[in-house]
C-alpha cells in the first residue's frame, strides 16, 4: 500500500448498525483518519451531514427512516446543501449487478461489499482522494461520471444518449492527503 496520511479527513459513517460502525471507526483509525463521526440512520446521517460537513461519507444501504439511496439522493440535490459533490462510499451485503447500477444511478462513487476488509476501505479511499471522478449533470442525473472507462468510441449498450452532459467543477480531496 502508499504511504498516504489520511490524517486530515473528516468521514462519516451512516449505519444503524452500532457494530459496523464501530468496525469502521477502527478501520479508517488505523488507516489514519482521526475525524469520524457517525449517525445511525439516514434521516440523523443528512443532520451530522450539514453539521460535520464531511470529506467523504460511508453509508449503508438498507437502514431505517432514509435509506442509504434516498440519503444519497437528497445530498446530491445541487441547491438542497452546501456540498452535493461529497464522495459518497455505498455499503451492503448484496453485489448483485442490478443494486450495483441503482446505487451508481443514485449518484453513489464507490460501492463495497460487506465484509469490509482493510485493503478494500483503503483502496476505497485512495481512489477517492488520487483519482476523483468528474461530476456530470444531465437533465436527469448529478453526481459522479458514472463512467469509468472514458474511451470516446465506446459503443456498448452503456453508451451515453441524447441531451448534452455537463461536467462540473468541484474542489479538490486530494489537497488534504499527503503523500
Amino acid at each position: 500500500m502508499l504511504g498516504i496520511d489520511f490524517g486530515k479527513l473528516r468521514i462519516l459513517i451512516v449505519d444503524d448498525n452500532p457494530h459496523m460502525r464501530r468496525i469502521l471507526r477502527t478501520l479508517l483509525n488505523s488507516l489514519g483518519v482521526r475525524e469520524v463521526y457517525e449517525a445511525e440512520d439516514g434521516a440523523s446521517g443528512l443532520e451530522a451531514f450539514n453539521h460535520y460537513a464531511p470529506d467523504v461519507i460511508l453509508v449503508d444501504w438498507a437502514m431505517p427512516i432514509l435509506d442509504g439511496l434516498e440519503l444519497t439522493q437528497m445530498i446530491r440535490q445541487q441547491d438542497g446543501n452546501d456540498n452535493p459533490f461529497v464522495p459518497i462510499v455505498m455499503l451492503t451485503s448484496h453485489s448483485e449487478r442490478s443494486r450495483v447500477m441503482t446505487a451508481r444511478d443514485a449518484g453513489v462513487t464507490e460501492f463495497m461489499v460487506k465484509p469490509v476488509s482493510p485493503k478494500s476501505l483503503y483502496l476505497r479511499l485512495l481512489n477517492i482522494v488520487a483519482n476523483p471522478r468528474p461530476f456530470i449533470k444531465t437533465a436527469g442525473y448529478f453526481g459522479p461520471d458514472r463512467r469509468r472507462n472514458t474511451q470516446s468510441n465506446y459503443a456498448g449498450t452503456e453508451r451515453r444518449r441524447g441531451g448534452k452532459a455537463n461536467a462540473v467543477r468541484q474542489s479538490k480531496l486530494g489537497d488534504k492527503v499527503s503523500v
